[in-house]
């Protein structure tokens, strides 16, 4: 008897397709593409020549982006350029991207460091927590952190004092209006602003809270201007709380590269 000779049974994978694309987003990104590396604007005819569209195609495409703040259109010289849209798509991407990547380096520093980390939002004349991490073992250090308080006040609050426009006045002002469970005078205030804004971080050693210090800096804009802030805290006592201020440059090296500017 002949023996046949069995090809392998192929699976599934192996007749794997090329994805299906959307033919009006490929040519939209196309003439995005083109109109990018133009540096300029450009008319409807000049893109669909670099793009190799259809003209008729690449105007409704335009027309489209036009209308969805992606493109301007300028009827004096009948061309199109970039808008604003675009910078706010990317921003947003790149903001979440950027939120992600921060909340894994500070969960890397609470379980490092086995303390709290804490993420603030810098809202009008107050700082408002968003977001906080856990040291991520057996036996972690939690406890309740307050949701929002006065801008100037704490660990925070002497480093968005030093990034900020404000005179000693009117930080006297604040400062009077402040509750702390062990005030500091207002000159040590001032001094410990002033380390803040030469060091990049701030430390509150139980004048805040008893028994609890913490150590923080904040990420600001392009013009420097603060934006959110980053804090460690720990129990006094504790390793970490010998450790404030190496903490503390690591804050405010997170804080650096994530800053505008």
């Amino acid at each position: 008897m002949d023996k046949q000779t069995l090809a392998p049974a192929r699976s599934p994978r192996d007749h794997k397709e090329p994805p299906k694309t959307v033919r009006a987003v490929v040519q939209a990104l196309k003439v995005l593409r083109e109109l990018d590396q133009a540096g300029g604007s450009m008319g409807a005819t000049a893109l669909a020549r670099k793009a190799g569209l259809n003209t008729s195609t690449t105007f409704n495409i335009l027309r489209t982006l036009d209308a969805e703040g992606m493109v301007n259109f300028d009827p004096s010289t009948k061309t199109y350029a970039p808008a604003l849209g675009l910078l706010a798509l990317v921003r947003s991407l790149v903001g979440r991207q950027e939120s992600e990547l921060l909340r894994r380096e500070l969960m890397q520093i609470a379980t490092r460091e086995q303390c709290l980390m804490a993420l603030w939002q810098i809202v009008d004349d107050r700082v408002v927590l968003i977001d906080r991490a856990l040291a991520n073992t057996p036996v972690r250090l939690d406890m309740q952190v307050t949701q929002r308080m006065p801008k100037y006040l704490g660990a925070i609050g002497r480093v968005i004092a030093a990034k900020s426009d404000v005179g000693p006045e009117e930080l006297r002002r604040w400062f009077m209006a402040m509750r702390w469970n062990k005030a500091p005078t207002f000159e040590e205030y001032l001094a410990q602003v002033e380390e803040a804004r030469q060091k990049g971080y701030g430390i509150d050693d139980e004048t805040l809270y008893a028994g609890i210090a913490v150590v923080a800096s904040v990420i600001t804009d392009a013009e420097g201007w603060p934006l959110y802030g980053i804090s460690a805290i720990s129990l006094v006592g504790t390793p970490q709380h010998r450790r404030l201020n190496q903490i503390g440059e690591k804050l405010a090296a997170i804080a650096a590269s994530i800053s505008g500017g």
